[in-house]
């Protein structure tokens, strides 16, 4: 997953906080309601993480160079080593990770199908644009969790070098080639608009996962906050659609 300018102002570390992002997982574990969401998000960042080390993998293909291409094999080795961690997580506290990523496989392979880009421009903010959103939504959600759940969250959104990278090659094709830039902005708003509607799709499939985020079983969230919630990750997209030198 990608944070590359960390757009966003989440309270990582939640200070102060109550209720269960206050507590170790242990404790927070008791209430099943929550020990289910947690299941949940971990299955859907874990088939996340994999969705995204497989795409590096075939973006790699398209890189126009030798060291694009090792570049992009190095980011997709950063994914499934966030894979790993989260599928070694869900064992840990004896759940299946196939059964915990299955719901959520076909949400994401569609979604991939939907937006698989054309060229290595597309590719790139594809992976900029699509997993920031994804991350900002997740970073989001971190805050409310117990502590040890949230620090892994968090520790497998680390930014693996995409961001920088996109930017840089994004930013030298449009000097080479204005043109370009209309089409990657027309196509970086429809990422936009399939990752949120993707992601409220993915919510709404699972009971435990919206109870939670609408403060059901963790602290802070009602459907108003929810609502400034995606506020702040449009905003964070615009950002970053500046960042790449591109109209938002």
């Amino acid at each position: 997953m990608e944070t590359p300018d960390n757009a966003t102002e989440h309270p990582e570390e939640a200070p102060g906080a109550t209720g269960i992002a206050a507590q170790d997982w242990a404790t927070a574990a008791a209430e099943p309601q929550y020990r289910a969401a947690v299941v949940d998000l971990l299955g859907a960042l874990a088939y996340g993480e994999l969705a995204a080390f497989e795409r590096l993998a075939e973006d790699a293909k398209l890189a126009p160079t030798l060291g694009d291409k090792a570049e992009l094999a190095k980011m997709a080795a950063a994914e499934f080593h966030h894979f790993e961690r989260l599928t070694e997580r869900l064992g840990a506290i004896d759940e299946d990770p196939t059964t915990a990523m299955e719901p959520f496989a076909k949400a994401l392979d569609d979604f991939h199908r939907q937006t698989a880009p054309s060229d290595w421009l597309e590719g790139l903010v594809k992976a900029y644009v699509g997993d920031s959103i994804a991350s900002d939504f997740y970073r989001e959600v971190a805050a409310r969790l117990d502590s040890d759940t949230r620090a892994l969250v968090l520790a497998v959104l680390d930014d693996t070098g995409h961001g920088n990278f996109a930017v840089e090659k994004v930013r030298a094709a449009i000097e080479a080639d204005p043109r370009v830039g209309g089409r990657l902005a027309l196509w970086a708003r429809r990422l936009m608009g399939e990752a949120l509607s993707q992601a409220q799709r993915v919510v709404a499939d699972r009971d435990a996962l919206s109870t939670m985020l609408v403060g059901g079983v963790a602290d802070g969230f009602d459907l108003a906050e929810v609502g400034r919630m995606f506020s702040r990750i449009t905003e964070a997209h615009t950002k970053r659609m500046a960042a790449l030198g591109l109209a938002a």
